[in-house]
């Protein structure tokens, strides 16, 4: 079943960059889906439309639809805030917040308007957990946020979108900044995740996309290229530009 149905979906820049040229995709619901290509493809702006991060970007013109759970988030009925509650995202360098681990998790709880104690306890082990972080930090939840390693803190992100009880989760590029051993644990911790959440990937390498993707789709200076389930893309790809970019002859 797709969670997320993209139709004929055109977005363009200010600069009069076209950054994606009707795009078509379904994306499917629990489930890891990897968007790959060279910069400048459109894989960020794909990403960044999926919660309208792009409502803050200099964007002149936008046409189509992306309907998630049946209804069109672009319509400008859309609740943004909810819909970014929904739909969280996590990017390539981590993003705490100026407080204690637990802050990091409570905040947009807090925010939300959950004060129960218990709730939010319950809420931080639970996100920790499912990060792979809660053994490493549970007797430290007081602590500074920024205390933590490029990993820790990289994986303390991805908690604080599960807090918020996200269906969709946006990985923009995430283990771009760290060592094989975090990146590892990154890795394994989404394939844990995808039993529940949606996930949408922009890995940092072929190699990334190659080991996490259930779905990929070729992105080429704003056009989707071609989308193939599992490995097949990376291993007998149909179209020639995604041959030559998964080879290594350009990007």
């Amino acid at each position: 079943m797709d969670k997320i149905v993209i139709r004929n979906l055109n977005i363009q820049y200010s600069d009069g960059t076209e950054s994606l040229k009707d795009i078509n995709f379904e994306i499917p619901e629990k489930a890891i889906t990897v968007i790959f290509g060279p910069a400048g493809g459109g894989k960020s702006t794909l990403l960044r439309t999926l919660n309208r991060l792009n409502d803050l970007a200099d964007v002149t013109q936008m046409s189509g639809q992306v309907l998630i759970d049946g209804i069109n988030i672009l319509d400008r009925k859309t609740d943004v805030i909810a819909l970014r509650r929904k739909v969280g995202m996590v990017f390539a360098r981590p993003v705490v917040l100026p407080l204690s681990i637990r802050g990091n998790l409570t905040y947009g709880l807090e925010m939300a308007g959950e004060r129960r104690a218990q709730r939010l306890n319950e809420a931080v082990e639970q996100a920790l957990q499912q990060a792979a972080l809660w053994d490493e930090v549970h007797d430290r939840l007081d602590e500074p946020a920024v205390a933590l390693s490029g990993g820790q803190q990289q994986r303390l992100s991805l908690a604080r979108v599960l807090a918020m009880e996200s269906e969709v989760i946006l990985l923009d590029e995430p283990t771009s900044g760290l060592d094989p051993i975090s990146t590892a644990k990154v890795e394994n911790t989404l394939q844990e995740l995808k039993e529940h959440y949606t996930i949408v990937l922009a890995p940092h390498s072929i190699q990334q996309a190659a080991r996490v993707a259930d779905l990929a789709g070729f992105f080429l200076q704003g056009e989707l290229v071609e989308v193939a389930k599992g490995k097949r893309i990376f291993t007998h790809p149909q179209d020639q530009r995604t041959q030559d970019y998964v080879e290594g002859r350009f990007g």
